[in-house]
């Protein structure tokens, strides 16, 4: 079993790594003009994640008086995150002090996501062999276009092509310690788990509606506000449908 949970797991980190990976097959004229898109598709993503699966399982294991407030906390710390990652700031997103910005917060929010799918991968496979296949497979299946959106979060950050697939990776590896945490000590985690994910919705929401939305009102024509909320609507479809899938 344990070797069940350690492979699947393998997998779900390669295989987001993999999609991240995708961008960097691009010349910098493509990547320019895909970078943008993925951005509107990312924050429908993030938001997606967080009101379709990690709010809804969180209440499902907690009580709704501890769980929507460690959301709202988890808000605050992540406004605090910020402040502290960038000492000085302006308001234009331009600007050199946005650089690395939204980079720490979303490899954060990436990283509890990432462990507590290890942690459900490792509990699906504790039920049944088939059913933590097919949970691990519908984890993949929502990672890799939710990494690639990190991915192009990142680039447009300002991080290198090496640096934020290596990033990106380190956050993805977080699976496998969640896996096996989840197998040695699942019986005293459960608890925690309804709060990793309220704290992990937190960094989603926060990153989406903090950073990317502003950044997506830069953009004001038409025929571009007609795109993102396309591809916004896109990326919360897109969990939408993996959640049912799953």
């Amino acid at each position: 079993m344990l070797l069940w949970i350690v492979t699947f797991s393998l997998i779900g980190s390669v295989g987001a790594a993999a999609g991240a990976a995708l961008l960097l097959v691009f010349p910098q004229t493509i990547r320019d003009a895909l970078v943008p898109a993925l951005v509107s598709y990312a924050a429908g993503v993030l938001l997606g994640a967080a009101f379709l699966g990690m709010i809804p399982t969180a209440l499902a294991r907690g009580e709704a008086t501890l769980i929507l407030p460690t959301v709202l906390a988890g808000l605050v710390l992540f406004f605090v995150l910020e402040k502290l990652v960038l000492w000085r700031h302006c308001h234009d997103r331009g600007c050199q002090s946005h650089h690395g910005q939204t980079g720490p917060l979303i490899l954060i929010g990436d990283a509890f996501h990432n462990f507590v799918d290890g942690v459900v991968i490792a509990a699906a496979f504790l039920v049944a062999v088939p059913l933590g296949i097919a949970t691990a497979v519908a984890v993949i299946a929502h990672e890799v276009p939710q990494e690639v959106g990190d991915f192009a979060i990142l680039l447009d950050n300002g991080y290198g092509r090496a640096q934020a697939f290596w990033l990106n990776t380190l956050s993805a590896s977080t699976t496998l310690p969640g896996a096996l945490a989840g197998y040695f000590w699942l019986a005293q985690m459960q608890e925690a788990i309804a709060y990793i994910l309220a704290l992990s919705a937190a960094s989603f929401v926060y990153i989406a509606l903090a950073d990317l939305v502003p950044s997506l009102h830069q953009k004001t024509t038409a025929s571009q506000s007609i795109l993102q909320l396309v591809l916004l609507l896109t990326g919360i479809g897109t969990i939408a449908w993996m959640h049912h899938a799953r």
